[in-house]
């Protein structure tokens, strides 16, 4: 029997079925002794804007760590519960939390059908965590993930050797993604280390 599509769940459809959602882009700037993540406020299911202010990016560890996400929400904040467990577990640990969670992440019957994608920092590391089991530290100070990833990327990039300070290149790479990402906006939440 198949369920009316207003009453299936993304777990009983299949992807064709279920609109594409996007809607993050979230960046990591390591410079000058500071870390900064910046996410956008966007989410969109297709071609239609749902959400312009989310709020993707979190401080956890009592303010000692931020993560970012990137993927679907549900599957987020449950990497995210999940990563606070591990940092809990791991105080003033951060690589054998976020090692830790990956293993698990890549492993469990059930994380590992989860569609997300991390960037964690605390004062000295950035990692990006995703469910293949990779927990990779950037290279230059930079990394990205989600729809605009890619652009926020490469303009942090090319500003990462100017004078300009982490909060800087972070604000003024994640608006060089919002003109070029259809699925980010300029609503940003952007903490600090």
């Amino acid at each position: 029997m198949t369920l009316p599509s207003c009453l299936a769940t993304s777990a009983t459809m299949s992807n064709a079925a279920f609109p594409d959602w996007h809607g993050t882009t979230i960046l990591a700037v390591r410079k000058g002794g500071r870390t900064v993540i910046a996410g956008d406020g966007q989410v969109s299911m297709g071609q239609t804007v749902v959400k312009a202010a989310a709020r993707k990016v979190r401080r956890l560890a009592g303010g000692k760590v931020i993560a970012g996400f990137a993927g679907a929400t549900a599957d987020a904040f449950t990497l995210i519960e999940r990563l606070e467990t591990k940092l809990e577990q791991y105080p003033d640990q951060l690589a054998r939390a976020c090692v830790d969670l990956a293993k698990d992440w890549r492993t469990d019957r059930v994380l590992r059908r989860l569609e997300a994608m991390l960037l964690v920092a605390d004062k000295d590391n950035v990692f990006t965590v995703t469910g293949a089991g990779d927990v990779l530290e950037p290279e230059r100070g930079v990394a990205a993930i989600g729809s605009g990833g890619n652009f926020a990327l490469a303009a942090a990039r090319a500003l990462i050797d100017t004078d300009a300070d982490a909060e800087t290149i972070a604000r003024k790479a994640m608006a060089i993604a919002a003109e070029i990402c259809v699925y980010t906006n300029g609503e940003l939440t952007v903490e600090a280390i």
